[in-house]
C-alpha cells in the first residue's frame, strides 16, 4: 500500500479522517494495523499536529481508531459486546459537543416525575401475585384511548419487550416476518435471533407501499411488523387511507388469514399524526404496541401491547412464569401522567417543540440546498453521497450521527439518522454541517 500521506488529498481535519475511513472500509487498513504518530503525519502532510490530532479525534469518536496511549493510535479491532449486531452501532459514543445519534427524547422534554411519585402510595405491595396484571384505572384509560376496540390490553416492560413476546408467541424457526426496509435495527437483530427470514418492504410518504406488501405476501408470511407513527428512522407516519389499502392487500392475499400484524406505535404520545392503526380494519389479527418511553421517559420501562384474547392470554401466562407482571406502583405513575393536567400540559408542549424542531431543521437544510419533507417525531432520515464520510465529517464538526446501514436489509443506500428531536437551537448552523455532509 502506498504511504497514508500519499493518499491524503485534502489536508483539513475532516478530510484527513475521512482518508483514513476510506482506507479502513476498503481494506487496506486492517482492524489492528497501527497509524502513523500525528506528529510524523503532520509532518508528511506540512500540517499541525493539532491539525492530525483533530482528524484522529473523530475518528476515535465513530469507533473507527483506538488511542493506546504512548504505544499510538491503532484501527480498532472487532470485539465480542454485550450487544447484539446491528444494535452495537446505535451506541453512544463520548465527546461529542451534539450527539444525535441517539434517537432518545430530549430529557429535558419529559414531564415531571417529581409530583406524580409525591401522589403515589409510600408502600408498593399486591394482595396476591395472581391479581389482574394491569390496574384498573390504566386499564380504563388505556382501552378508551385505543385506536380500536382490542378483545384484550395487558402491559408489559417496554416496546421491545412487548415486541419479543408477541413474536416468540406466533413465530416458529424458519418463518418468515414482513419488515420495513429501512426499520429498526433491534428489530433485525431480533428476528435474526429467532432464526427468522426477514421479507423487507419498501416505503413512502404514506408508509408501506401497497405493492411492495402485496409482493411479500406472496411468500406466506407468518408476521409483519410495522410502525404506525413516527416511523424510526424516516419519520413517515402511516395515513387512514395507506392503513385501508394495506388491510385490503392482506385481507385479500392467499396467505393473510394466517397472518399476525404487529404495529409498534412507540412515539404515539409525541406524534403530530393521526392515531391509525390497521386494528380498525383487521381486528382480530392486529396486535397493537404502544410504548411511553419517548414521551414519558424510557427508565419507565412501560408499554402496552392489546390485540387478540388468545394471544394476550398466552402472553400474560408466560409472563407469569418469568416477571410475573409489571410493577404496578409504575403502572400508577404512569396513569397519573397520563391523566394529571401539568403532566398533560407538558406533553403536549413536549410534542409541539418537536414539531418545531424538525420543521425548524428542514428549513435550515433547504436553505443550504438540501431538500427533504419535514419528519414526525425525533427522528430524520437523511441519504447522502457517502455515508462514511458523512458520518466522520459531522464527527470532525462536533456532531455524532448514526449509521444508516443498520436500519437497512440488503443493499443499503448511503443515509445517516439524524436525532433532530435533540437539536434545541442553532438550526442554521447544524443544518449547514449536516447539508454540506450529505453532499460531499
Amino acid at each position: 500500500m502506498k504511504s497514508i500521506a500519499s493518499v491524503i488529498e485534502e489536508t483539513t481535519p475532516s478530510g484527513i479522517a475521512g482518508a483514513i475511513a476510506r482506507l479502513i472500509n476498503t481494506g487496506d487498513l486492517a482492524p489492528g494495523d497501527r497509524l502513523p504518530t500525528v506528529r510524523d503525519l503532520a509532518a508528511d502532510l506540512g500540517v499541525s499536529p493539532a491539525t492530525v490530532s483533530h482528524a484522529w479525534q473523530a475518528l476515535a469518536g465513530v469507533g473507527l481508531i483506538v488511542s493506546r496511549g504512548r504505544s499510538g493510535s491503532f484501527v480498532r479491532a472487532e470485539r465480542t459486546t454485550r450487544l447484539p449486531p446491528r444494535s452495537r452501532h446505535l451506541t453512544q459514543q463520548p465527546d461529542a459537543r451534539l450527539d444525535l445519534s441517539t434517537g432518545t427524547p430530549d430529557p429535558l422534554l419529559l414531564p415531571q416525575l417529581g409530583p406524580a411519585l409525591s401522589r403515589v402510595a409510600r408502600q408498593a405491595g399486591t394482595a396476591n401475585y395472581f391479581d389482574e396484571p394491569v390496574i384498573p384505572e390504566l386499564m380504563a384509560h388505556l382501552l378508551a384511548s385505543w385506536p380500536f376496540t382490542p378483545d384484550s390490553i395487558t402491559v408489559v416492560d417496554g416496546a421491545m419487550d412487548a415486541m419479543s413476546r408477541t413474536l416468540d408467541l406466533v413465530l416458529r424457526f424458519g418463518d418468515r416476518v414482513v419488515v420495513e426496509n429501512p426499520g429498526f435495527p433491534p428489530l433485525f437483530d431480533l428476528l435474526e435471533h429467532f432464526g427468522i427470514e426477514k421479507l423487507p418492504v419498501a416505503l413512502d410518504a404514506e408508509g408501506i407501499r401497497p405493492e411492495s406488501l402485496a409482493e411479500a405476501m406472496k411468500s406466506a408470511p407468518a408476521a409483519i411488523v410495522l410502525q404506525p407513527r413516527t416511523h424510526n428512522p424516516s419519520g413517515v407516519s402511516m395515513t387512514a387511507d395507506r392503513a385501508r389499502e394495506l388491510a385490503r392487500v392482506i385481507r385479500t392475499s392467499r396467505h393473510g388469514a394466517d397472518t399476525v400484524v404487529i404495529e409498534d406505535d412507540h412515539s404515539g404520545e409525541i406524534s403530530s399524526s393521526a392515531d391509525v392503526s390497521l386494528g380498525t380494519h383487521l381486528p382480530d389479527r392486529v396486535v397493537h404496541i404502544r410504548s411511553f418511553s419517548k414521551s414519558h421517559g424510557p427508565d419507565l420501562r412501560i408499554a402496552a401491547v392489546g390485540g387478540p384474547t388468545e394471544l394476550m392470554d398466552r402472553l400474560v401466562a408466560r409472563r407469569i412464569l418469568g416477571p410475573g407482571w409489571t410493577s404496578r406502583m409504575l403502572q400508577t405513575i404512569l396513569y397519573d401522567l397520563l391523566t394529571d393536567e401539568v403532566s398533560v400540559a407538558q406533553v403536549a408542549e413536549a410534542r409541539a417543540s418537536y414539531r418545531h424542531r424538525q420543521q425548524s431543521l428542514a428549513a435550515a437544510l433547504r436553505t443550504n440546498g438540501y431538500d427533504t419533507a419535514v419528519a414526525d417525531g425525533i427522528n430524520l432520515w437523511m441519504p447522502v453521497a457517502d455515508e462514511r464520510d458523512a458520518v466522520v465529517q459531522l464527527a470532525a464538526g462536533g456532531i455524532r450521527v448514526a449509521s444508516g446501514e443498520p436500519f437497512q436489509i440488503g443493499v443499503a443506500e448511503p443515509c445517516i439518522r439524524v436525532t433532530a428531536g435533540q437539536v434545541r437551537g442553532d438550526f442554521e448552523a447544524v443544518g449547514a454541517l449536516l447539508a454540506a455532509a450529505a453532499r460531499r
